[in-house]
């Protein structure tokens, strides 16, 4: 299991420490970033190719996929959110906070997304360990944020640290984590004055070759 050692006392904490599932309770069916940041997003996801068996992580009522894969598993909080979402062909309401461990079989994904939540993981090594496990070799996993937060639920490391710390935070999520080939990062809407939209993403490598299909 990677080590959280890195990151200072205190990292990881919130300053609303109460369980998710009481926050998470109310259905919120907004969109949290701008248009232009979503389209974005979705443009990232068909240039990467994203297709197959997907898993979308932090998930809610829209995943940003078009078109949308052969298979979307949505994994969140709000079950109502979830079986809203259009795309998905099975949802689990799961907190990932609570217990990291992805309730899905070694090597069943082909992708795995996670969009602008990737801030509210307080066990992100191991939710990233387990993303790991269940992706396929060669498979990515996507993860997308802005500036815009719950910042009662974020992580006090995210918010101490602006855009350009966002990005090294998951950049060193991803080095720490056994299994992923170097991580990409992009702002991929440079000039906009909306929303900014980050990215950070990685390969599954070949445990034996050391590399990915992909590379």
């Amino acid at each position: 299991m990677p080590s959280a050692a890195i990151f200072p006392p205190g990292f990881f904490d919130r300053a609303d420490d109460s369980p998710d599932q009481h926050f998470y309770v109310f259905d919120r069916f907004v969109t949290h970033i701008d248009p232009g940041a979503t389209a974005a997003v979705t443009g990232l996801y068909r240039e990467l190719g994203i297709t197959g068996t997907v898993l979308d992580l932090c998930s809610s009522w829209v995943s940003h996929l078009d078109p949308a894969p052969d298979q979307l598993v949505v994994l969140g909080m709000n079950g109502a959110e979830l079986r809203a979402n259009p795309a998905a062909s099975a949802h689990v309401v799961h907190d990932l906070n609570s217990d990291p461990n992805l309730p899905f079989d070694d090597a069943s994904f082909d992708a795995v997304t996670c969009c602008v939540s990737v801030d509210y993981l307080t066990r992100p090594l191991e939710v990233f360990a387990e993303v790991a496990r269940v992706l396929r070799t060669g498979g990515v996993f996507v993860c997308t944020f802005s500036n815009r937060c719950f910042p009662t639920k974020a992580i006090r490391g995210w918010l101490a640290t602006d855009d350009h710390g966002h990005v090294t935070i998951v950049r060193t999520y991803f080095d720490l984590t056994d299994g992923f080939d170097d991580p990409v990062a992009q702002l991929r809407n440079p000039g906009t004055a909306g929303d900014p939209l980050y990215a950070v993403w990685a390969h599954r490598r070949d445990a034996e070759s050391g590399r990915s299909d992909d590379g």
